[in-house]
């Protein structure tokens, strides 16, 4: 099987983009099956780092074809930035870039209901990106959503989109006393972006299946993280769709057996952004010493991230959820100074021990991690590109991740540079 897919092990930012990115130069097609531009993937390109939000990490290497998939929703003013910004870089997209037609539009009223939600609620925010993202997934499922494929026929779009905005108006304005929306002026702006988003228009899915039977390397990329399910992540502090490796098939159209193996990317610590519990915070200088080494600040919304030791029990529970067998370990470095580094090998919950992950946000909130300590190395790990040159102490956290975890390690991230990578073994 030439397919793989690559997903997050934990409330996002594992640093899926850099990981993509790299597997890239590997890759004939990378494809985007969820999410929206609520995430954020930072890749470096010749040394600069540069931000996809809707483009999928491959969009960079020349001679990948590149899918956003109909699992997406699409803020298509959004996405038109982050094209000509990627061109003003000096990277070519022309064919390279296939938008499927069934993908949902993501637009400026599910952005507004959004902020208006998120300020109704007060103290119970869920620190949302104000994007969008859940009000379109939304409409989506109550069949008042707007595929991108409209677009290719403005008259049609116009006609749709004036219907639905007036609707909106009357709930921004009598439900939540805000200001209306003025569709003439928003058709004005997303007539010419239509025009140039067109050309990418296509209706992918067996496009992807014919390469996957002949064989060649198909990339799924996903966007946050498997604990931000909708279904199965720490609810209603999650994102508004399936980040789990089951995801592939629903938002791409690629039947679950052409999928090949499920490469899960987890941080040698933890972070999460926005509310919801987290087991393993720390609120004290080494959740600061981490933060500031690894520059953790959001890349869409540039919010600090929380920062905590690594979750064994998440971990596990992400793995079995998506079928992971291999692993690729993330920011090793950012532990180099680390004298004593801890390990989350179980949960106390009301004084009984346990290694299962809790479905309910009460059971999460009540969780006090049970540690194990392992030795630091002390020294950098930044110029390692193979196993031997690793410090053999950071080579038994490795190993003791894989004991705890019962997976493999398919490769280590020690820096921000692409090539910052110590490989194990082959991906493909």
């Amino acid at each position: 099987m030439s397919s793989v897919v690559v997903v997050g092990t934990q409330w996002g930012d594992e640093g899926k983009g850099k990981i993509t990115n790299a597997l890239s130069s590997d890759a004939d097609l990378v494809v985007r099956f969820q999410g929206g531009a609520n995430a954020g993937h930072t890749v470096s390109v010749d040394g600069t780092p540069i931000v996809f939000h809707l483009l999928p990490s491959g969009i960079s290497v020349p001679g990948v074809r590149n899918i956003i998939g109909p699992g997406v929703v699409i803020d298509p003013i959004a996405l038109d930035v982050e094209i000509a910004e990627v061109i003003d870089r000096g990277i070519e997209i022309g064919e390279n870039l296939m938008i499927d037609v069934g993908a949902h539009m993501v637009l400026p009223y599910h952005k507004a209901l959004e902020a208006a939600e998120e300020k109704a609620r007060g103290n119970a925010a869920i620190g949302t990106t104000h994007r969008g993202i859940g009000p379109a997934y939304a409409d989506r499922c109550a069949r008042d959503g707007i595929p991108i494929g409209t677009l290719a026929a403005f008259d049609v779009f116009r006609s749709r989109f004036e219907e639905i905005v007036d609707r909106k108006n009357e709930y921004l304005v009598r439900l939540y006393g805000e200001e209306p929306l003025d569709a003439g002026e928003i058709l004005e702006q997303l007539h010419p972006v239509a025009e140039r988003l067109a050309r990418h228009l296509s209706d992918t899915p067996e496009t992807l299946r014919a390469a996957i039977r002949a064989g060649r390397n198909v990339l799924f990329e996903g966007a946050q993280g498997t604990l931000l399910d909708v279904a199965f992540g720490t609810y209603p502090y999650v994102t508004s769709s399936c980040t789990t490796a089951a995801g592939v098939a629903a938002g791409t159209g690629v039947p679950p057996s052409l999928i090949g193996e499920v490469i899960g990317i987890t941080k040698a610590y933890t972070t999460r952004v926005g509310a919801g519990p987290f087991p393993t915070e720390l609120t004290d200088d080494t959740a600061k010493t981490i933060q500031e080494r690894g520059s953790e600040r959001g890349a869409t919304t540039g919010r600090a991230r929380r920062c905590g030791w690594l979750d064994i029990v998440a971990l596990k529970y992400s793995i079995a959820l998506n079928g992971i067998r291999r692993i690729i370990v993330t920011k090793l470095d950012i532990l180099d100074s680390f004298e004593t580094i801890k390990v989350c090998v179980a949960y106390d919950i009301d004084g009984s021990r346990t290694d299962r992950f809790p479905r309910t946000v009460d059971e999460l909130r009540r969780i006090r991690p049970v540690y194990e300590e392992i030795p630091g190395w002390m020294s950098d790990t930044g110029e390692a590109r193979r196993e031997s040159e690793l410090p053999a102490p950071a080579l038994a956290y490795l190993k003791r991740i894989c004991e705890l975890a019962d997976v493999d390690i398919c490769s280590v991230s020690v820096g921000a540079k692409g090539d910052a990578l110590v490989e194990f073994t082959s991906v493909f």
